[in-house]
């Protein structure tokens, strides 16, 4: 539909062989986004690393794309994953938990540039990994918790990568905040602390370098 945001997390990881040139295909990559953003098919795109991994996060607008089509300039960069039909540049990480449903192009447009496009990373215990799946599945479908309007969380394997904006714009998937959140009341009572294996500074995420981070607002 002409008038749908569709959001993507996407994973990959960087091949070393056959002479990486990864600094001239990201400046290639930057160019192929601005070009999809003029054609008015992508809003956000965006990408994170951390070690020889790569996270990918980017909002198409009125039709899906793959991530071949907005980060493809990579591809002799990456690693392929098997699996699929063929092996791939790109693994799909689950699209679990947001504080905001988009209601169109214009509901979903920021009034300003961000300061920052920031993306972070955690590790969850694999024994603990579908509680706290379960435990945000339902906070999003009750819809009550007031978050970023922006903010996104995938997961693939036991990796979670988050992605959001500052400064923040509060919001939640109802669009009403006069009612208290239920869901969150029973995440925090099964001690969230515990479904993670901590960074050295004892921290659940941490924050990883970004690549790029482009969107409408900016000036090309």
């Amino acid at each position: 539909m002409k008038d749908m945001i569709y959001r993507y997390h996407y994973r990959a990881h960087i091949s070393y062989e056959g002479g990486l040139n990864l600094e001239e295909r990201l400046e290639e990559t930057k160019e192929q986004i601005k070009k999809l953003i003029k054609e008015q098919k992508v809003m956000t795109a965006c990408l994170y690393r951390h070690e020889n991994m790569l996270f990918a996060y980017y909002e198409s607008m009125g039709e899906e794309l793959s991530p071949e089509e907005v980060y493809g300039k990579l591809h002799d960069c990456l690693a392929k994953w098997p699996g699929g039909e063929t092996p791939r540049d790109w693994v799909r990480m689950h699209h679990i938990y947001w504080h905001c449903i988009p209601e169109g192009v214009e509901d979903w447009r920021r009034a300003t540039r961000p300061e920052l496009r920031r993306g972070r990373i955690a590790y969850l215990k694999p024994e603990t990994m579908f509680s706290y799946v379960y435990h945000h599945v339902a906070i999003t479908e009750e819809g009550l918790l007031v978050g970023d309007k922006y903010q996104s969380i995938g997961l693939h394997e036991n990796i979670l990568f988050s992605y959001f904006e500052e400064p923040k714009t509060e919001i939640n998937i109802k669009r009403d905040s006069s009612k208290p959140s239920k869901a969150i009341e029973d995440w925090l009572a099964v001690d969230p602390g515990a479904h993670f294996i901590l960074w050295e500074n004892d921290q659940h995420f941490t924050f990883i370098e970004t690549l790029i981070a482009m969107g409408e607002n900016d000036e090309f």
